[in-house]
Formats: structure tokens, sequence, C-alpha cells
């Protein structure tokens, strides 16, 4: 595509060369419907399951407790949903974060919009929930489930999910746990009773999800039953992607006390660097308790959709949490509910294999682009 760096890997990884690897190797052998009983049927079926066990290795949870969606978006609407669904006797109160994803927020209206009821709780400065302010949400009698992701996707702060597992614990609460941003990266927490994650997240190919209940935890799809994947998820396994998923996920486990601390040192050097170089730039989350490959910043005065035009042009692809939309003209929810500056943000999320001299080259381009966009907005 001609970019010189490519700077979305919270958007998406680049497929890692294992997944690429094990996706060729099982679209040949694992083509066949993994529920039939003929030869080629039980081959693809030993190559699910054997990827089902991998992945649950790496997330710390039994075989029989994962299964395959098509999306993390989807691992998430059904954890939600059929979490509450199971347990609709013991309550139907949901208690989340004001910065979750909006697949978890979406979720959390049709269940509003259906009867039940959502606390949302709110974040510091930084992006991080206040552990006793969770704990007093989910003390609430009738809660049905609580849902905190472990870092946030817009701005890479770390969730003190220990700490709101235990206090779910304490109060007999379900905990659901958005792992996209960490799984892969960064150790799994402990105390989740479902967790959701996407491949693509961690250098699987798109079109797999995953979603783990751990065994004791109420569960009941809101879907119509499915003989697959657990009666959890509808429809047939796409075999060779999953397989493909799985070695990714293997790989950048392997990889990633080596690899998240050279990235983030890289990172280290955007959040120090870009406020000496930049003037009126708020660079945003948690400085030590982060994602290792997640940075991001606001550019007072610049408008946050001409800036990513314009480092597109000059050869980064970034993305932004400020970008308004034309239905809504409203900025980044993660953004406005941590209370910083949404202008001109600029999301830095650097993939694996990033090099120092890609960074010291968006560091060299960047305050020109400011620069020209301030000038031309007449604010330079």
């Amino acid at each position: 595509m001609g970019l010189v760096a490519y700077f979305d890997a919270a958007s998406t990884e680049p497929l890692h060369p294992q997944a690429r690897e094990a996706l060729l190797a099982a679209i040949d052998v694992g083509w066949a419907d993994p529920a039939r009983l003929y030869g080629q049927a039980r081959r693809a079926h030993l190559l699910l399951e054997q990827a089902r066990t991998e992945v649950a290795e790496a997330l710390g949870a039994r075989p029989d407790e994962v299964s395959f969606t098509s999306s993390g978006t989807q691992a998430v609407h059904l954890g939600v949903l059929g979490t509450l669904h199971g347990r609709r006797r013991a309550g139907r109160h949901l208690v989340t974060s004001a910065v979750e994803h909006s697949s978890v927020l979406h979720a959390a209206s049709l269940h509003e919009r259906g009867g039940g009821t959502v606390e949302i709780v709110g974040v510091d400065l930084r992006g991080r929930v206040n552990p006793a302010a969770f704990k007093a949400a989910v003390s609430r009698p009738d809660t049905g489930l609580a849902c905190l992701q472990t870092a946030n996707h817009e701005v890479g702060t770390l969730q003190p999910v220990d700490e709101v597992a235990a206090a779910c614990r304490e109060h007999g609460v379900p905990l659901l746990v958005d792992a996209a941003q960490t799984a892969g990266r960064l150790p799994i927490p402990q105390g989740w009773s479902v967790l959701t994650a996407s491949a693509h997240k961690w250098g699987g190919p798109a079109g797999v999800g995953v979603l783990a209940v751990r065994k004791g935890t109420r569960f009941r799809s809101f879907l119509p039953e499915d003989e697959r994947e657990r009666r959890r998820v509808p429809g047939f396994e796409n075999v060779p992607a999953i397989v493909a998923a799985a070695a990714a996920l293997r790989a950048t486990t392997a990889e990633a006390a080596r690899e998240g601390a050279r990235l983030s040192a890289l990172v280290d050097k955007i959040r120090r660097t870009v406020p000496e170089i930049v003037p009126d730039v708020e660079v945003i989350g948690d400085p030590v308790e982060r994602a290792p490959h997640i940075v991001t910043f606001s550019c007072l005065y610049v408008d946050g959709e001409v800036l990513l035009t314009e480092l597109d042009k000059a050869g980064f692809a970034v993305s932004s949490g400020s970008s308004c939309t034309a239905s809504t003209l409203r900025p980044s929810h993660v953004l406005e509910a941590m209370g910083v500056l949404t202008h001109g943000n600029v999301r830095v999320s650097l993939p694996r294999g990033a090099s120092a001299a890609e960074v010291d080259r968006f560091l060299a381009v960047l305050p020109d682009v400011v620069h020209r966009i301030r000038q031309d907005a007449g604010v330079a």
C-alpha cells in the first residue's frame, strides 16, 4: 500500500507469519464439517479441538470453557446478554465502566431497553475506574453481571481487574473481562467468569472471536439454540481461521515479554517527545500502568480527521478516538468520560516488528503536519 509505517495495531494487528502458514495448511486439510463422521470431517474436528486446547491454555481456561465466535464483538454480545439471561432470576442489574468498548455499551443499551438496569462507573483523568466505586456498584443485591476491560482500546490504560474481580467474588457477581487489547500481549488477569477476545488483535485472521465461560457460571444464549460450539454460538465453524488464530496466539504469547518491552520503550519515547516538539498537546492515559503498544495524544486547535488524513499522506497509518461521525457529531465516549482534550486526537498503536526508525520518522514529520493544519485554520 506504499505506507511508511502502520501504527494502528489496536484496530487490527497484521497477520502473524505463523498464522499465515497455519492458515494455508489448514485450508487444505480442515475444510470439512467437523461435526460429521467421515475421514475429512474427523481431521477437521481434530484440528478444531487442538486449536481450542491451545487457545484455552494461553487464556488460562479449560478447553470445554472456550467457544469460537465470528468476531470479538459477537463474543461480547453473547457474553453480556447470555450471562444476564442465564442469571435473570438472580437479578437484571448490569454494572460496567464508562470507557468500555462500544460493543459492551451497545449490549448494555439493549439490555436496558428490555427492562434491565445499567449502572455506569466513571473513570479518572487517566481512564481508570476506582475499585471502591466499582465494589459499591456491584454490592447492589440484584446485580446480575459486571463488565470490565483489561486495557482501554483508545488510551491503553490498564484497569484494576484483580481488585474488581475480588469485589465481584465477594458479592457473588460474575465478571466479564474484555481482553481484546491484551490477550497475547500481557498475562490474563485472574478472577474472571466470562472472558472475550478477538484473534485479529493478536495477529490472527479477522473473523474469529473467543468466548470463554467458566464452569459454574450460569449462562444461556439469548439466540435460538444451536448444536455447535457448546450451544452458545450458531453457525459453521471456520476451522482454518481458528487454527491460524491459535497459531498466532501461541506465537505472540511466546514473544510477548521481549516484544512488549521493546514496543513499550518506543511508546515511552513518543509519550516523552511529542509534548516537547508540538505545542499545546495533551498526552492521554496512564504513563506506566498501560498496554505496551498504545499511546494517545490530543492536539489543541487541530481537527482530528484532517490530522489523520495528513499523516496518511505522509505515510503513517494511525487512528483517532475523537473523530466525530456525521450522524452523532459526538467525540469519543472514552475521552469524554475521562474529561480530557478531544480535539486533534491521535492514537498510535505499534504492531509487532515496528521499528525505532519508523517512530523517529513519525516524530520528525508530526510537528510540521500539526503546524500546517493550525496555520490553515488561522491559529498557528
